[in-house]
């Protein structure tokens, strides 16, 4: 065959520099079309409550927000704004250096420069993971013209598209967890004296994902089950870590590592059980009327399937309890975070992930959640994937997630990747997939929301490529270029649609004057009403 009908050559003819030099240039050029420029308030929920947090920070107030928490993201505003105004880019890098209200034209010139350099900051960040992501996938797939296109969708998916513009918790929680399997299963592959630290990096960026956004305790969850059918003949333990003297020392230096990082992490862990705070932050326990099952519960699963891991893939036992120990290391330094800006809102929230989320659950799911149903808990799982099957259709339920489509293609992958033999990879394919739809089902439970997509685009991008990279011999089929081309098209297009609504949609600032009192109170908005004067 030669190289012109190879359609993985035509597809990313420019290559992998030049390719994602094409890529930055598309985001920044959909960033500044559909979203730098966009007046201020347009997007108010939740940009004015991120930026007001870090305005309000760096003027030494405390922080207000803490319903996602949006911890780092508001953290990483802050000190965007310190180094702006330190460089002289940025005068109204604190709540005191807005305006009073009633100046209006003035109080619209800083908010605007406040906004737009929280937007800057978005685009920057969602491009930097969509770097970080080209890098790590490459080193999951073999072939570099499929990490290219996995890339390609990633960058262009949903998920991407609206984060890269607004001020969210979403992809700064979502992304550093799937940084962390892209890793683990790139390590799983071949074994190395450092995979125990790999491990514990992973861990730490698990837990830096859920310091931003409580949700992603889904996504954490899932990771342990699906690392399982990801090893191969090359993850056996070196022969350092075969159980030698010196592989001993090793495991003890990381359960040292593990109780000291435990002992410095007590303070905020005995926090997040706290029962005054609990209650007085309207928790309720998820399970038995006790606090901590499911965090124990989680942290046998990740044991459980760690050895598994271990006995189905030849890793020895002095490297399986190092990398327990060290992710335990790993996890425990990472929640220290939470004291660089310390706050007992946080830190409850963060231990305690699924009663925040219970927190803001409709009715229905609440009820169900605290009596412990079976039956109604099985009732919203699987209404949850009729949603979620219809809205994968497109047909049955249109969305502006560009990577519905590629489940057309994943699905009979999968088959003829197991009719064929390679069962491996179909297996590791569905794992994803279904992974996929359980997220995306319990997000339907507050509407599947395009901010949502970020948690789930990942999983079914590499699904894809996974399944695209051991069928390799497609390449040469004469639609498979055709194929490639269409569904290129499709996601520019399908996953621009939600920029260009969130840029023309009729949405002006009267929705915020609802929620403003409480998490915005110090700062007045020209078109709210202004609080009655006490007596």
């Amino acid at each position: 065959m030669t190289a012109t009908a190879d359609a993985f050559d035509r597809l990313t003819f420019l290559g992998r520099r030049w390719g994602l030099a094409a890529i930055v240039a598309g985001l920044a050029f959909s960033f500044f079309l559909y979203g730098y420029a966009l007046i201020y308030w347009r997007n108010a929920d939740m940009d004015f409550m991120v930026i007001y947090n870090a305005l309000a920070l760096n003027d030494g107030k405390p922080q207000r927000f803490f319903d996602h928490t949006a911890y780092i993201t508001i953290l990483s505003v802050k000190l965007w704004f310190q180094l702006l105004h330190a460089l002289g880019l940025l005068d109204t890098w604190s709540l005191s250096a807005i305006p009073p209200a009633s100046d209006v034209a003035a109080f619209d010139a800083a908010m605007t420069s406040a906004v737009r350099a929280g937007r800057l900051l978005a685009f920057l960040i969602a491009t930097g993971c969509v770097l970080i992501f080209a890098g790590l996938i490459r080193r999951v797939v073999r072939d570099r013209r499929v990490a290219m296109l996995a890339t390609l969708a990633f960058a262009f998916s949903g998920g991407i598209a609206v984060h890269s513009r607004i001020l969210r918790s979403e992809l700064v929680a979502a992304c550093p967890v799937i940084f962390a399997l892209l890793i683990l299963i790139a390590i799983g592959r071949s074994a190395s004296i450092a995979r125990p630290l790999w491990m514990a990096l992973a861990a730490g960026l698990c837990v830096l994902g859920l310091e931003n956004k409580v949700q992603v305790i889904l996504l954490i969850g899932a990771l342990p089950l699906l690392v399982l059918p990801f090893g191969s003949r090359d993850s056996a333990s070196v022969a350092f870590w075969s159980n030698t003297r010196s592989a001993w020392l090793a495991a003890v230096a990381a359960a040292a590592a593990a109780f000291a990082a435990a002992w410095a992490a007590w303070p905020l862990i005995a926090t997040g059980f706290d029962r005054a705070l609990l209650e007085a932050a309207q928790f309720r326990p998820l399970l038995l009327g006790r606090y901590g099952i499911y965090q124990a519960a989680l942290s046998v699963l990740i044991a459980g399937c760690m050895i598994a891991y271990a006995a189905i893939w030849r890793i020895s036992a002095a490297e399986t309890l190092a990398s327990m120990f060290a992710m335990a290391a790993g996890a425990l330094v990472t929640l220290l975070a939470l004291d660089l800006q310390y706050n007992a809102g946080n830190v409850i929230a963060v231990i305690n992930p699924l009663e925040k989320m219970l927190t803001f659950a409709d009715a229905a799911t609440s009820d169900i959640a605290s009596g412990s149903s079976l039956s109604g808990i099985l009732r919203l799982l699987l209404e949850g994937i009729a949603s979620v099957a219809a809205r994968y259709t497109f047909v049955l339920h249109s969305s502006p997630r560009p990577t519905v489509f590629l489940t057309w293609l994943i699905v009979p992958g999968i088959v003829y990747s197991w009719r064929r033999g390679e069962r491996l990879v179909a297996i590791q394919a569905l794992a994803l997939l279904l992974a996929a739809i359980g997220i995306d089902a319990l997000g339907v439970r507050r509407g599947l929301k395009s901010e949502y997509f970020i948690f789930t685009d990942p999983l079914i991008i590499l699904s894809g490529a996974i399944l695209l990279d051991s069928l390799a011999d497609l390449r040469f089929r004469k639609w498979t270029y055709a194929t490639g081309a269409v569904l290129f098209g499709l996601h520019l297009a399908v996953g621009q649609a939600e920029p260009i609504k969130y840029a023309f949609m009729r949405r002006g600032p009267e929705p915020i004057c609802q929620w403003r009192p409480y998490y915005t109170p110090l700062l007045q908005l020209p078109w709210c009403p202004s609080p009655p004067a006490r007596p």
